[in-house]
């Protein structure tokens, strides 16, 4: 449960990744008509999956009931992908999803049309949420203490690498690829508007009605108590409940019960020299 794989130089947890998934993730053969969701963990992943599986499913509820969302949208690098590809309904576009970087999968995607949903946070929520999911998964090694977190999380090197780099890689490969950068922020301060964006880019525009219909399956209450998107259908010992829930707040700014002004001002630091000079408009406050 606790091992571990490094490849290109990233940790990932060794239960659900081997070198040969990683790899054969690298080389996949992208179709025209996949989608592609890319997240650092814990930016929203869940959230966003659920949103691309209603626009695709086009009103047809039965999966979005009844098939867990790692099967909806498996996971490119993870040692169950073959198995849970084949058995994605060929009637509709494959909804895929990463957290593999851009220097790793970027190649395998310059010579495809397929459309890349890349979704980013906050960075302070991301490691907060990452620090609690650390004490839930078991497949994660318990914090010794948040402050090591951060610092940790600033160096880049936990567990899937580098935030920082993560977003910037893909971002540098926007103008190359059939992309759309979306934030959690967004999707939390403006729905509908976020979701038009999400499914014109699909083509699979919405109506009123229809819109109505996504946003009521992907709200917080709702998945919340869907136990084929909360992990709930986990085993306790991959999984710890006793730990909190895998769907912890969906909320905005959590960080701010967490940071202490030292800690808050060493991040806008690193923040600052990693991130300041892209002139990137985003739409969170580090303050």
């Amino acid at each position: 449960m606790d091992s571990v794989e490094v490849f290109k130089g990233i940790r990932f947890p060794g239960f659900m990744h081997t070198q040969e998934s990683l790899r054969t993730a690298c080389g996949f053969q992208f179709q025209d008509t996949d989608v592609l969701l890319v997240t650092f963990p814990k930016s929203g992943t869940t959230w966003m999956q659920q949103v691309l599986s209603l626009i695709l499913c086009k009103g047809h509820l039965w999966p979005i009931h009844n098939v867990p969302n790692w099967e909806r949208a498996p996971w490119l690098e993870q040692n169950s992908f073959v198995k849970l590809l084949g058995n994605l309904d060929p009637s509709q576009p494959r909804l895929l999803t990463s957290h593999l970087g851009a220097e790793a999968l970027g190649p395998a995607l310059l010579h495809s049309k397929a459309r890349v949903v890349y979704m980013a946070r906050n960075p302070k929520d991301v490691l907060v949420s990452f620090y609690y999911f650390h004490k839930l998964a078991k497949f994660l090694p318990d914090p010794s203490s948040f402050e090591d977190f951060v610092a940790e999380f600033l160096e880049g090197t936990g567990f899937f690498g580098s935030w920082f780099e993560h977003v910037k890689g893909w971002l540098g490969l926007e103008p190359d690829l059939n992309m759309l950068f979306v934030t959690y922020e967004e999707l939390h301060q403006a729905p509908r508007a976020t979701l038009q964006k999400l499914s014109d880019f699909l083509g699979y525009p919405l109506g009123p009605e229809e819109e109505d219909f996504v946003l009521e399956h992907c709200s917080f209450p709702f998945m919340s108590q869907s136990s084929v998107v909360n992990y709930s259908l986990v085993p306790k010992e991959v999984m710890d409940p006793s730990q909190g829930r895998f769907l912890r707040k969906g909320v905005m700014g959590d960080w701010k019960e967490h940071f202490s002004p030292e800690q808050n001002e060493k991040f806008n630091t690193v923040y600052q020299a990693k991130m300041g000079n892209l002139g990137l408009h985003l739409p969170w406050t580090m303050d």
